[in-house]
Parts: structure tokens; sequence; C-alpha cells
């Protein structure tokens, strides 16, 4: 790839900036370089960054033109086996991220089908089943560190209960989950237990099939294998419990620390889906997404974009564009016009997005009922994010509350 000012470099897709300040990293980023930046990954491997709402409106409409094919990227021959990307962007996975065409549309419908399944009124009472149950470990203690104790085990211990895989098989799946998400030396063991796990599961739901969504997935009819459903699920709750995580967080560190929620802490029903819709405006989860791959030369955003280039969609740097948030007031209000769970063909189904938002909003009321007089056991300046460019949420949310008895 090339750009069209040499004299600007690069920005590494990787320091304490995305950590500490990354809108205003993104701000100088549009300042230096424009609707599209150049970055590089980890061994300086280039691509570029969409960072301005319209341009990644035009990259998500259109997947011919900017296609979800990781295997056009023109890249491949300088990434070695143990790049530590791969997990991220991969080449050749059997998994809907990487189907395009009329294969993705048909293996969309089975996942959106499944997941309509999902009755929301007994999604609502599992979510509250383990957010009580995770309540009652810590709620006589009079303090507690809501992500790890909390908001990062919660959403999978849902999502296994809906996929159809038994209770006790839920704090391994937690494990797994988180560590391969962590990234680090744990991460493939953590993967390769979930694969395990998925398979395990489709071979029971075959032999004995239940109203869960394994079994509707496996129902399909439109000739997916055993290996691509797997592969599927994998994603569906890698997709579903981090972000959701962070949802949890993000908000109630927003409610924690605003005065504008401060007042209907105690039960506010309507502060809790206005901080909620906040964040996904001002402070989402999903900060930057891998990616889509140019299927032929083309401009963007005055950039020449070479066939094969992969583009990086800049999801919280759209979200607080100038040219659409032009008073640059928070959004708490009903608009939802934000990427957070991106756009077009591949963007999050519609019945996951209502899944993820019961689970995220339940955990939060929960917690807020149960512990009315919660807050902060440090400044809120002091809290601290993880390390990364893609998701953004918080290291620990140490809170303080009156003991109660466990119910």
């Amino acid at each position: 790839m090339t750009t069209d000012t040499p004299s600007t470099a690069p920005t590494p897709l990787s320091g304490p900036r995305f950590q500490t300040d990354p809108t205003q990293l993104y701000r100088e980023m549009r300042r230096e370089h424009g609707a599209v930046a150049p970055v590089l990954l980890d061994g300086d491997v280039p691509a570029w960054l969409v960072l301005d709402y319209r341009e990644l409106h035009q990259v998500t409409a259109d997947p011919v033109l900017f296609s979800r094919d990781s295997d056009l990227w023109n890249q491949w021959d300088r990434i070695p086996d143990d790049w530590p990307m791969l997990p991220m962007i991969g080449r050749k996975q059997p998994s809907i991220l990487y189907t395009v065409g009329q294969r993705h549309r048909e293996r969309a419908a089975m996942i959106g089908d499944a997941l309509e399944s999902v009755d929301p009124f007994e999604l609502r009472r599992i979510a509250e089943q383990f957010a009580d149950e995770l309540i009652n470990s810590f709620c006589g203690k009079g303090d507690t560190e809501i992500i790890g104790q909390y908001a990062m085990l919660l959403p999978v211990r849902v999502l296994a209960r809906l996929y159809g895989f038994p209770d006790d098989e839920g704090p391994a799946l937690v494990k797994a989950m988180n560590d391969m998400i962590d990234g680090r030396e744990l991460a493939l063991a953590g993967q390769q237990y979930l694969g395990q796990s998925m398979m395990s599961l489709l071979a029971a739901r075959q032999a004995s099939p239940a109203e869960d969504v394994a079994s509707h997935m496996l129902g399909n009819e439109a000739g997916f294998t055993v290996e691509e459903i797997a592969q599927d699920l994998m994603v569906m709750m890698a997709a579903g419990h981090q972000p959701t995580a962070d949802w949890i967080g993000n908000s109630l560190r927003l409610m924690l620390t605003d005065d504008r929620f401060a007042a209907s802490l105690s039960g506010g029903r309507h502060s809790v889906a206005e901080a909620m819709n906040e964040v996904l405006w001002e402070d989402t989860p999903t900060q930057n997404v891998a990616g889509r791959w140019a299927s032929r030369d083309t401009h963007l955003g005055g950039r020449h974009i070479q066939s094969g280039d992969m583009l990086l969609l800049g999801i919280a740097a759209a979200n607080s564009d100038p040219q659409v948030r032009t008073d640059g007031s928070a959004l708490t209000g009903g608009n939802n016009a934000f990427f957070s769970f991106g756009h077009g063909e591949h963007r999050c189904p519609f019945p996951a997005q209502e899944i993820a938002e019961v689970i995220a909003r339940t955990g939060i009321e929960v917690i807020l009922d149960r512990l009315p007089d919660v807050d902060l056991a440090t400044p809120g300046e002091s809290l601290t994010r993880r390390p990364s460019p893609w998701l953004r949420g918080l290291s620990t949310l140490p809170v303080t509350f009156t003991p109660v008895s466990a119910l």
C-alpha cells in the first residue's frame, strides 16, 4: 500500500494512548491524515484506519468493493505463522466472519433464526439468576471489584445456557473465553478448549436435540457443516461476551462518576438506558475492527487504496466525527445511529444486539437494585483501561457498598 502524503508517518496501532486518551488521538490523526489514516500493525504491517463517519458508512455498505474475504490481503507473504494478530484477522477460517456473498447471507439468516428462538422473558430470567449468584458471592463483604468479579463473568454464563451447555460447564467456559480474549500465553489453550467444547455440545445435540441455539443451528437446511456451526458458535460467544462485559463496566463507570446519573442510581430505569446509549456513542466497547480488504484499486477519503489493502473500521473515531457531532455534546437520548454494532451486510445481527442489550441492562439493574448505595472505592480519574486498540474496557472497577445478605 502507498500513501498520498508520504511526509506524514503512519501511526502505530498500539501504545498507551489507545488506553488513556483515544478520542484525542483520533482527533490528531484526523487532523494530520484526513478521513483515512495510514497505520502500522504489529511487525510494522501497513493498513488503513477509516476515521470518518461518511467513509466508514461507505466501506461497510459496499461488501463487494470492500470485502470480508481476508484471502485478498496483499500482505500475507510477510505475515509469520506466529503473528500475534492472526486470531484477530485469520485466513481461510470457516466462520461467518470471512464468508461473503450469498453464502454469507444464508449463514447470517441461520444465525439470526437461531437467536430469534430465544424467549426474551426467559433470557431476562437467566440473566437475573446468574447476576444474583455472582452478587451473592461478594454482597456480604462491603466491597468488590466489578470487572473481574462480575462483568467479566456474567455474559458468557448466560450465553452458555442459551447455546445449550450444562450450567456446571459454565465456569470453565468463562476461564477459556477470558484466556482467549487476553491474547497472552493461555490464549491458544483457551481457543482450543472452546473449540472442543463446541464440538462436544453439537455432538450431544445431534444425538438429543433440545430447545437451544445449538439445536436450532443444527436444524438449518442450508447445508452448513458441524465444523462451520462450531466456528460460528465460537464467534457468537466471543462477540457476545467481551463487548457486553465492557458495556456493563463502562456504563457503571459512567453512572458512578457522572452527576447526571447519580440522583437515580437507586432504581431509575430511564437513567440505565440513557447511560448504556451514551456509552455506545462516547465510550464504545468496540473501538476498532479488523477488517475489510479492497477487491480492486479505488479511492476513499482522498486516499489511493490499492487492491488487497486492508482497512480497519474506526468505530470509536466515526462515532465522534465532528461532521456528525457538530456541537460535541454527549448523546443520551434515543439516537442510535452509532457504529457500535457495525453497519451493512456484516453488522451484528439484530437478535444478537437485543440479547447483548438484555444481558447488559439486566446486569446493571440487578447490581443497582441489590447494592443501592454502591460507590467507587477510588477516584474516578484513577481508573485505568486495558491497553488495547480494539476493545475499550476497564481494567478494574473497585466499589464499596453496605453489606447485604445473599438471596
